[in-house]
Parts: C-alpha cells; structure tokens; sequence
C-alpha cells in the first residue's frame, strides 16, 4: 500500500510532546513510510502556555530536523505546518497571517480542547473561512462533547469545517469513548480525511 497522506504527525525533534530526538523522528517516519504514508505533514503544536511556539520557532525546529535527517531515500516527502490550538493568542496568529496553516495557506489544522468547545469557536472558524482559511478540526472523536452528540459538529460542517480523524482512536488509543465515537463518527460519515 502507498499513497496515503498524513496530516497530522508531530515528529519535528524536540518541540512539544513528539518525537524528542531526531533518531525518533527518523523512526517514526520510517514506519509510517512502511505503512504506505508517501507524505508527512509535521504539524507542533502552537498552544498557549503549554506550547508557546511561534511560527519561527517551529519552522527553525523543522529545518535543523530536516537537516539532521540528511537526504535519505526511506523518508516520505515532507511538509509543515501547525497544529492550532483555538485560544485568542494563536486565533489573532492564523488571521495575522503568523501561524503555519498547510501549504498554500487555505487549510489549517484546528484543535479544540478535549473538555469542551471553546468559546466563541463557530464565530472563530467563521472568521477563518471568510479569510479564505478553510479550519480542519483535529481528533473531533476525543471532544467530550461529541461524545455525547455527534451532531454538536454539525454546525461546524455545515460552515465549512472538515474533520481529521487520528486512527489511533479506531484502535483505543484514546481509551473506550474516544474509539466509540471514533466509530461512529466514521459509520455516520462526517470524518472527511
């Protein structure tokens, strides 16, 4: 199997809770590359007081990763971008144009807090898509609140919203409500990638 894309991998070395050393990052991208991913997409978080990386910070942790790893012909084609957490601080960063949404700049990888929505989160993926910003929404199966109703992201989807899901989940990674939800989140068709 080849061809599969991964846009959600946090194996950049040493710059959140991933890989911590670029013998873990080649690692890690080996397998994935076994498992048939021909592109990974590194994405570190960007999170307030708990990863307060900024848009430089991750690209110059991306590139000395890059480097180390050297030219290597097992490694999958690679790519950056971040993973958004949606508080005000990396909100105001991707409509400053200082966050890392996916090449191009039309997507950009969203996460939510697992406890709950945040606030002002539908007015905020608004802003994002009238900026030409399309929001894809991180592990939607690890929310709470989707737990106990998936249709709480339907008004996400309806504007414009598309959901990751993390595989993991299928396999209770997570633990048993993230993977039920995982399940039904596939069965009901609202995972688009």
């Amino acid at each position: 199997m080849s061809g599969y894309i991964d846009l959600h991998s946090h194996w950049v070395a040493g710059i959140d809770d991933g890989a911590r050393t670029v013998e873990n990052s080649r690692e890690l991208l080996y397998a994935l590359r076994d498992l048939g991913f021909d592109t990974v997409v590194a994405t570190p978080h960007m999170r307030t007081g708990m990863f307060d990386n900024t848009r430089q910070q991750i690209q110059e942790a991306y590139d000395a990763t890059v480097r180390e790893l050297g030219e290597d012909e097992r490694l999958p084609e690679l790519s950056l971008a971040s993973e958004h957490h949606l508080d005000d601080i990396v909100f105001q960063r991707l409509v400053d144009g200082e966050a890392l949404p996916y090449r191009g700049g039309k997507t950009a990888l969203i996460e939510f807090p697992n406890e709950r929505f945040p606030v002002k989160h539908e007015e905020r993926l608004f802003d994002l898509r009238c900026r030409h910003i399309r929001p894809v929404l991180a592990h939607p199966e690890r929310g709470r609140p989707v737990w106990k109703d998936i249709e709480r992201l339907d008004k996400l989807l309806d504007g414009g919203t598309v959901l990751l899901l993390d595989v993991g989940a299928l396999v209770g990674k997570y633990g048993r409500q993230p993977t039920q939800c995982a399940h039904r989140l596939l069965e009901e068709g609202y995972y688009y990638a």
